[in-house]
């Protein structure tokens, strides 16, 4: 844990936080994939992402037809331990992956402005112990980003694209 909070406390960025969050994510949950999600007004930006194959990172999606904008909008986690039978998944976006199951879990409250994935290639029910490490994780990361502030965000002319 103090690991994760110098890591977020020295961040300087949005990459810098997305940077941690992605791989702290796949550290906290067991996953094959992880996502680090900022909202765009009324889109879903996947600005980075630490996977086993490629998902859809610097790919803007509607937040009304994601599960990132999903978490984000109702401000609740989005547990989905089979994507093939849950309503909030677009299964034209993930059918070509390797995600089977996820977890979404908004970054902020009561407004979320990010989201974190973290994905698996089977079905999969997330323990609580897996929910409750990207939980404390999007507390933290909640946190590096007031403090940050969002200038860099990818719609901004200064954001850093590594």
């Amino acid at each position: 844990m103090t690991d994760l909070m110098a890591d977020l406390d020295a961040a300087e960025t949005l990459a810098e936080v997305g940077d941690v969050v992605r791989h702290e994510a796949r550290r906290r949950s067991g996953a094959q994939g992880a996502t680090f999600v900022l909202r765009e007004h009324d889109r879903c930006f996947y600005a980075d992402e630490d996977s086993i194959a490629p998902l859809w990172k610097g790919q803007r999606f509607p937040i009304t037809s994601c599960v990132s904008g999903w978490a984000m909008l109702h401000d609740e986690i989005a547990i989905v331990p089979d994507i093939a039978v849950d309503e909030r998944i677009p299964l034209e976006a993930y059918t070509p992956t390797f995600v089977r199951s996820l977890v979404m879990v908004p970054i902020g409250s009561p407004t979320p402005v990010a989201a974190i994935g973290a994905y698996w290639s089977r079905r999969y029910h997330a323990s609580p112990d897996e929910i409750d490490g990207l939980q404390t994780l999007a507390d933290h990361a909640a946190k590096a980003i007031h403090r940050i502030g969002l200038d860099d965000a990818p719609w901004a002319p200064t954001f850093s694209k590594h």
